[in-house]
């Protein structure tokens, strides 16, 4: 190495010029992957959800994300931002169909996510392996590269658990295996095929630190009712304020 370099290389700090922007690059990706909250919007695609009943779901799903005070949920933490992904689920050992994840923290974000989540093509369809779904969105928040303060499984559906043809993770299984990684699961319960849903979610699905259910008493009320479930899930609550 030549005089000039090592002056160089000292005046770095002794470390090349390619390194000290490798660790730059590292600090700031790592920065970028900090989060409020890691959502996964679990969507029911089995088959008692018809094609214009999923329609209205993804529909739904895009105006929630386009509200003016769902877009203010999801600034309102000291991170400014969360993390969302889709899981399109329907029968216990069928595949999953998943989305990328989207880090939103702007309403130009929520309205990409917004844009893909109208325009995805149903892939999935079958039994109802609540399960399943909650199994597959451990997984993705396990393994997004994404650290969020707060961990959230939101599962959505119109029916209860159907018998399995073989044995694969059940309900209350997949519910054990997200609250011991501290995450929690809330519901989001379609009432127009069986009008006690809710409570059914209430015991055998929700769980975790604040969870909750809500309801949409028909289809046509899923829009709203997403609406309000993710201002609660995204709106920042200090400790102080729960007391």
């Amino acid at each position: 190495m030549t005089l000039l370099a090592l002056c160089l290389l000292a005046a770095q700090g002794g470390q090349p010029a390619q390194a000290q922007t490798t660790a730059q690059t590292t600090a700031q990706t790592t920065a970028q992957t900090a989060v409020d909250v890691e959502l996964v919007i679990a969507i029911d695609s089995s088959a008692s959800i018809d094609s214009r009943e999923f329609a209205l779901q993804m529909a739904g799903i895009a105006a929630a994300f386009r509200d003016p005070e769902v877009v203010a949920a999801i600034t309102s933490g000291p991170e400014a931002r969360v993390a969302v992904a889709a899981i399109f689920w329907a029968e216990s050992g069928y595949p999953v169909d998943v989305s990328p994840w989207h880090v939103l923290a702007d309403a130009a974000d929520a309205e990409r996510f917004a844009w893909e989540m109208e325009r995805w093509p149903r892939r999935v369809e079958g039994g109802t392996g609540i399960g399943t779904a909650v199994f597959h969105g451990v997984k993705a928040l396990e393994h997004n590269a994404i650290e969020g303060k707060r961990r959230i499984i939101d599962i959505s559906g119109d029916g209860r658990e159907t018998t399995m043809r073989e044995f694969y993770i059940t309900s209350p299984q997949a519910r054990a295996m997200a609250l011991s990684r501290g995450i929690t699961i809330n519901g989001l319960a379609i009432l127009n095929d069986e009008p006690d849903l809710d409570r059914y979610y209430r015991d055998h699905v929700a769980g975790g630190p604040g969870s909750f259910v809500m309801v949409a008493r028909e289809i046509e009320d899923f829009a709203e009712a997403m609406r309000r479930k993710l201002i609660r899930e995204f709106e920042f609550l200090p400790l102080i304020g729960l007391l």
